[in-house]
């Protein structure tokens, strides 16, 4: 696959990656996200309740790195593979590969989720876990739609596309999301947090998808579980 992906994400006027927080970077080059830290544990909980403790993932937009390895620290039967349109992710990414004392974390690839294919990671009926977190609000809703289309193509029958963050539920939206959607709107108009339910589960049954498990989280964010029925 070629190295230049079809689209780049939005870039700040200093034509750096668009970044909602600042990001700490060690000597190794492993980068490190707030969020994550505050996140990590409760998705570890959600993933072993309800989602999987073995398998092969494929996180989309996998940012710094954090979750893939936190999770295989965990979680001793699961293979993370990552992706990310962005080099500087991609870096971090590979940076807590190597760092790891163990061989489950692959890549990372180039997927742009929008894409009809996935490219290295295109293999239908492979992946027990579609994984993305923290993306779909801050990217067009092409890049949920291609999301959606891409687990129902390449999850295993019963295999889970797991997605985590803010979401408005039935037309509703907590104030606090409302607030963040509008700031994300600002930055750029194709972006900000979608409704669960009318928008994103319409789009999931399509393929085949089942929203699973709803599980509320901390800051009115949610873990999303959809299971591929066939």
């Amino acid at each position: 696959m070629s190295d230049t992906p079809d689209k780049t994400y939005p870039k700040a006027g200093d034509g750096k990656p668009v970044a909602l927080e600042a990001r700490n970077e060690a000597e190794d080059g492993r980068r490190y996200s707030p969020s994550v830290a505050r996140n990590r544990e409760p998705i570890l909980d959600v993933f072993r309740q309800h989602v999987a403790e073995a398998g092969q993932v494929l996180e989309i937009a996998s940012g710094t790195g954090e979750h893939g390895a936190f999770l295989t620290d965990s979680l001793l039967g699961l293979n993370w593979t990552y992706s990310d349109i962005d080099a500087a992710s991609r870096e971090s990414q590979a940076a807590w590969r190597e760092a790891a004392w163990h061989e489950r974390l692959h890549g990372p690839y180039i997927v742009d989720a929008s894409a009809h294919s996935w490219g290295p990671v295109e293999y239908p009926d492979y992946w027990d876990v579609i994984a993305s977190m923290n993306m779909i609000h801050i990217a067009p809703f092409e890049v949920a739609l291609g999301l959606i289309g891409g687990a129902g193509r390449l999850l295993k029958p019963k295999g889970k596309l797991f997605l985590y963050g803010p979401f408005a539920r039935h037309g509703e939206i907590a104030p606090s999301n409302a607030a963040f959607s509008e700031n994300l709107k600002s930055r750029d108009a194709r972006w900000g947090v979608r409704d669960l339910d009318q928008q994103i589960v319409p789009l999931a049954e399509e393929v085949g998808l089942r929203l699973q498990q709803v599980i509320e989280m901390p800051a009115n964010n949610l873990s999303v579980v959809f299971q591929r029925q066939a």
